[in-house]
């Protein structure tokens, strides 16, 4: 007798993001992350893992203070402290701001977790290509 087993799910889910292409000019949107949850602490490091090099060590980051569960204002990520700062301002309601000194700022979409695989595509695709 032969038993099916399922492989085991990665240890390390693959990051949901996608950048706009790198150019000159200066865009609103720079792409769009699609976290798991809400839970900042989960899902901040992962997000700062899969960011390009080039874009620097990220010391801040800011989200929607009512859309994000509750966090400290600081957390260690890779031996580094990131800044944590949670705002209301409706421009902020579904992005997430990422901060490097000397580097620049960087702002995604945030695609809300609950969505579908098919509207998630859309929604990156659109931030992505400066749609959103």
């Amino acid at each position: 007798m032969t038993t099916a087993t399922q492989p085991p799910p990665p240890s390390h889910p693959l990051l949901r993001l996608r950048l706009a292409p790198h150019s000159g000019m200066p865009r609103p949107i720079d792409g769009a992350w699609w976290p798991r949850s809400y839970d900042l602490l989960a899902e901040l490091p992962r997000l700062l893992a899969g960011v390009p090099r080039a874009w620097g060590h990220i010391t801040s980051a800011t989200v929607n203070g009512a859309t994000w569960a509750a966090a400290p204002g600081r957390m260690l990520v890779s031996n580094q402290v990131v800044r944590l700062h949670r705002t209301l301002t409706a421009s902020a309601a579904h992005t997430i701001v990422l901060l490097a000194p000397g580097q620049g700022r960087w702002d995604l979409v945030v695609v809300p977790p609950d969505t579908t695989e098919e509207a998630a595509e859309q929604l990156m695709a659109a931030a992505a290509g400066g749609q959103a």
